[in-house]
């Protein structure tokens, strides 16, 4: 077995490179099933606890590490158990639901099929994507609204990590907010070459996410515009207008 660039074996980082060339390609491309129980969608799970509760930004950052986690391992590569799942969801019309569990709930989460990341004592999971007719019981009974978190400042902002910045002027609920970050996390690992996203994987995908007020915000743009950064922009299903720029990620 040989090792290509920095070390790492051929063959490791050549699968990683089939999973990482789908995941540049882009989503979404198919519109909409005619039956609402077929529309795909990446189920996340937000550890919540109502005595301890997490810091928005470690769980924001959690969800976003999950959501890009799942679409670069190797199960939803080609033969993997996830992969028709995964690729079913990717090329039809990108969803995202974050719903919050604690206790008994949280615990029961872990057993459907997915990967969780644990990020300064906060917790997500994302979950295999599949159609939201066929949500697991033990997750279609977790609420989508409730417990909100309050903004907060991150410790601090590690240059050696991503950064996903939301723009606070949205006001979305933490439930939406994971949704987003979980966008820009793929989006992200995508335009990134395949050998700095394998590195970025290799340390869990750890990132950084705070909020944006106007000032930095209007820096931000300017960098999506010079190409310098990504942005997320979503599609007005829920909470947001059509087209709004809800997160900037700046690798």
């Amino acid at each position: 077995m040989t090792e290509g660039l920095c070390g790492i074996e051929t063959s490791e980082l050549a699968d990683f490179a089939v999973r990482h060339a789908e995941l540049a390609r882009g989503y979404g491309g198919a519109g909409d099933p005619e039956d609402p129980a077929q529309v795909q969608a990446m189920q996340m799970v937000l550890h919540i606890p109502k005595d301890e509760p997490p810091k928005r930004s470690a769980l924001l950052a959690a969800a976003a590490a999950s959501a890009v986690a799942l679409c670069l391992d190797e199960r939803v590569g080609p033969g993997g158990e996830w992969e028709e799942r995964y690729l079913a969801w990717k090329r039809s019309r990108i969803r995202k639901v974050a719903r919050r569990a604690r206790g008994a709930h949280w615990l029961a989460a872990q057993e459907v099929p997915g990967i969780t990341i644990d990020f300064d004592g906060a917790q997500a999971r994302a979950l295999v994507p599949g159609p939201v007719g066929e949500t697991d019981p033990r997750i279609k009974r977790l609420q989508i609204n409730g417990t909100e978190l309050p903004f907060d400042e991150p410790e601090e902002i590690d240059p050696e990590y991503p950064v996903l910045w939301v723009d606070t002027d949205l006001g979305m609920t933490v439930g939406k907010a994971a949704a987003q970050v979980g966008h820009a996390s793929m989006l992200l690992a995508g335009a990134m070459p395949v050998e700095q996203a394998y590195a970025w994987a290799a340390r869990g995908f750890r990132c950084g996410v705070a909020e944006a007020d106007p000032e930095r915000w209007a820096r931000l743009r300017r960098r999506v515009a010079e190409g310098s950064a990504v942005a997320v922009r979503d599609a007005g299903f829920t909470e947001v207008a059509p087209g709004s720029m809800t997160v900037i990620a700046v690798p």
